[in-house]
């Protein structure tokens, strides 16, 4: 059975497929932004291993959470599932780096880039919205929901070059015809009756779950290949074509090389 991290656990999907996960038999460890939505995520999956506390629009806190997993590792999984649509109350209007680019976009980033060994699998949420983001990456650090989840496309797409980028034949794009040592993904798990969704939410939310565990198990639909997940955007049960940007590695590379200058955090070498 898998060891599977899942960040913004305390609710939603994330916590329905903890749920999900422990069922089938999985060491599943949650995350939770502060102590009392830990108890509401120990709360909701009592069988979870632990619950590690990070706020992740802190720097600091997102490398504390780096480190602690690397004490708890190896990881077999990491679910990027922490996310937010909008800036929560008091954060500053002009504020240079948003609250919303630093949960969504900064901290996976930072996370993927300290854990060490990496997890054999990892899956960005994305989401459908992200065909309105700025492929440009102007004024970043004010990214709005849309702007932050075409990153996570790019940052799976980017990582899922980088950490097979040493297969034996050096080509760097092994990834693309072998099962490859570090699978990424992103995911639109649709619009599903969630606190973000909200209640008039029309897509199933147990497809999403499926999702969830499909993707943390490293398994795929039948008749597609096992190598088929690495660096593709999934929507409902299947692959589909992100928006071109997200596929262009001059622009892929070019957010890292942001997101390295903003963060101060080196992607693996």
């Amino acid at each position: 059975m898998s060891k599977i991290f899942i960040t913004g656990s305390s609710d939603g999907l994330g916590l329905l497929s903890a749920q999900a996960l422990v069922k089938r038999g999985h060491s599943v460890y949650l995350h939770a932004r502060n102590e009392a939505r830990a108890q509401d995520a120990r709360r909701g999956c009592p069988e979870a291993q632990d619950v590690f506390v990070a706020d992740l629009s802190s720097a600091a806190e997102t490398r504390r959470l780096a480190a602690r997993l690397n004490e708890t590792g190896p990881w077999d999984a990491i679910l990027h599932n922490a996310g937010i649509m909008r800036r929560r109350p008091g954060t500053p209007a002009g504020a240079a780096t948003n609250e919303l680019f630093a949960v969504n976009t900064l901290a996976p980033y930072v996370l993927t880039c300290l854990v060490d060994p990496p997890p054999r699998r990892y899956v960005f949420l994305s989401s459908i919205m992200h065909t309105g983001g700025d492929g440009s990456l102007r004024n970043i650090e004010r990214a709005d929901y849309s702007d932050t989840k075409l990153h996570n496309v790019m940052l799976a797409c980017w990582f899922a070059r980088h950490l097979n980028r040493h297969d034996d034949d050096g080509s760097g794009d092994n990834y693309k015809k072998k099962e490859p040592a570090v699978s990424c993904c992103s995911l639109h798990p649709g619009w599903v009756p969630t606190k973000m969704g909200g209640a008039g939410a029309s897509d199933s939310i147990d497809k999403a779950v499926e999702m969830y565990v499909m993707l943390a198990e490293g398994r795929e639909p039948a008749g597609a290949n096992r190598w088929d997940r690495n660096g593709k955007y999934w929507s409902g049960d299947r692959v589909r074509s992100p928006l071109p940007a997200a596929l262009d590695e001059g622009t892929q590379e070019r957010l890292v090389e942001l997101l390295k200058g903003i963060s101060g955090v080196s992607p693996p070498e």
